[in-house]
């Protein structure tokens, strides 16, 4: 059975933090910390908290730490549908509706669709993706491959986040199909002189370049916020700009 001790001492090393540093941060002492991670001192519901914030823990991984400790949790953790949740997901919801025609969608932390707006919708159904499904699996799949011009670009790309959200949760075993995959397909790093990487889907005759902006809230103090990202794709050149406001979203996209 996993100790209080054991989850501290974990996020210690996946932050990089000596136990000195840790101190330091935390305004405490090195020997409390040492003292702590060997089982020889109790925490108290404030010093686990505490040391959450220092070590930038996820939300539900705070739970965890106080119930190894001995004490209730801290963190509510809901679901998309709960009234609880109103306020964000109406914020959420006209967010990606005001970003029509362009694709926008909302995905939690195993990447997950959770929301979409209308050409968002249109757009991964191409590839017979929808709202509950994981996008994890698509990257896995040759339609995508197929699709994108540019696909090792992407993969390169995609691998990176992938492997920086893993670390920042201190790991995410559900990501590492996904990163294997990408990482035999990208191998090296991309010769783009672009200011970002757009993802160039094949549309016919035509191709479509579109760049992705991530955003998340700020303050969550709840377990499912905390995961959300909302993704909102831009066009990077007039064909693409044309196309997304004179057809439906995934209009002749080849796979």
């Amino acid at each position: 059975m996993e100790t209080f001790s054991d989850t501290l001492r974990h996020w210690r090393t996946v932050r990089r933090f000596s136990q000195l540093e840790l101190a330091v941060e935390a305004g405490v002492s090195s020997r409390h910390v040492s003292f702590l991670e060997t089982g020889r001192a109790s925490p108290s519901r404030e010093m686990v908290l505490r040391l959450g914030e220092t070590l930038q823990v996820p939300l539900a991984a705070r739970n965890q730490m106080l119930t190894n400790a001995g004490f209730a949790t801290r963190y509510p953790s809901l679901v998309w549908t709960d009234a609880e949740l109103s306020p964000l997901r109406n914020a959420i919801e006209t967010t990606l509706a005001n970003h029509d025609p362009y694709p926008g969608l909302a995905v939690d932390r195993l990447w997950r669709i959770v929301a979409a707006n209308s050409a968002g919708v249109d757009l991964f159904a191409a590839f017979g993706v929808g709202v509950g499904d994981s996008i994890l699996d698509l990257l896995l799949s040759d339609a995508l491959a197929r699709a994108v011009v540019n696909w090792p670009e992407v993969a390169y790309q995609a691998a990176l986040r992938l492997r920086a959200e893993s670390a920042a949760e201190g790991g995410i075993p559900e990501f590492k199909a996904a990163i294997t995959h990408l990482e035999k397909v990208a191998k090296t790093m991309p010769a783009t002189r672009s200011p970002v990487i757009p993802t160039i889907l094949r549309a016919g005759d035509k191709e479509l370049s579109l760049f992705a902006t991530i955003a998340q809230f700020g303050t969550p103090e709840e377990v499912f916020c905390g995961d959300l990202r909302v993704e909102l794709y831009f066009p990077m050149d007039d064909v693409t700009t044309r196309h997304f406001s004179t057809a439906t979203g995934a209009d002749g996209v080849c796979l």
